[in-house]
């Protein structure tokens, strides 16, 4: 029963619209029409041109995250799957907010948010990669996609060392691999779209180079 729960308090607070709220009160903006549509800080920062608003649609959103984890411990214990539960709904209400026609960000930051509380090694491997991968390409998306599936990759590989990572270790390190595996990949299905616009790029580029 405290699972379930879990999982209904990360839902109630992932699945507020950060974005679309703000943009739509200060900017009389309805960011599902603007940009590339989606309600996130980059889309936010890039629609509305102001910095502030970018900033404050990204700690929002990255509180969404470790406010789930956060209020599940204290009601119900400190222990990795009572916080990871309710991290994983609150990733999935972020991208598919019943608000908003289950529309959605990416996930990105309400992630970062919960893993500074479950596991900040983890949080940190996925920001090397994502560095690494920026300074390699300087593609902000493609940085967070190639980032995304390394970090999958390692969870996949070495989650008994991850898990012992993590400031509250699943006493089956197995759930670590299946819930977190699990959120990493509900933000790979929201960058489907990205990916695909970014190979379209590359080929036009490879066309161009051609003629």
């Amino acid at each position: 029963m405290n699972y379930i729960l879990c999982g209904v308090i990360g839902y109630l607070l992932g699945s507020f619209p950060t974005a679309f709220i703000l943009l739509k009160k200060f900017k009389s903006i309805d960011i599902r029409e603007q940009g590339s549509t989606n309600i996130g800080a980059l889309n936010s920062f890039r629609v509305s041109k102001s910095k502030l608003l970018g900033v404050l649609v990204l700690l929002i959103d990255m509180t969404k995250g470790a406010a789930a984890v956060w209020i599940c411990w204290q009601i119900f214990g400190t222990n990795f799957l009572n916080g990871s539960i309710s991290l994983f709904f609150a990733v999935l209400a972020h991208n598919y907010s019943p608000w908003l026609k289950f529309k959605g960000g990416r996930g990105l930051a309400t992630t970062a948010g919960g893993a500074l509380l479950l596991s900040l090694p983890l949080l940190l491997l996925w920001l090397f990669f994502w560095v690494a991968s920026f300074l390699f390409r300087r593609n902000i998306q493609l940085s967070s996609i190639m980032s995304t599936v390394l970090t999958t990759a390692i969870i996949i590989t070495s989650y008994e060392r991850i898990n012992s990572w993590s400031a509250y270790p699943a006493e089956n390190p197995l759930w670590l691999a299946i819930i977190m595996g699990g959120v990493l990949i509900l933000i790979m299905t929201k960058h489907i779209e990205p990916l695909k616009n970014y190979l379209k790029g590359q080929k036009q580029i490879l066309r161009d180079n051609e003629l």
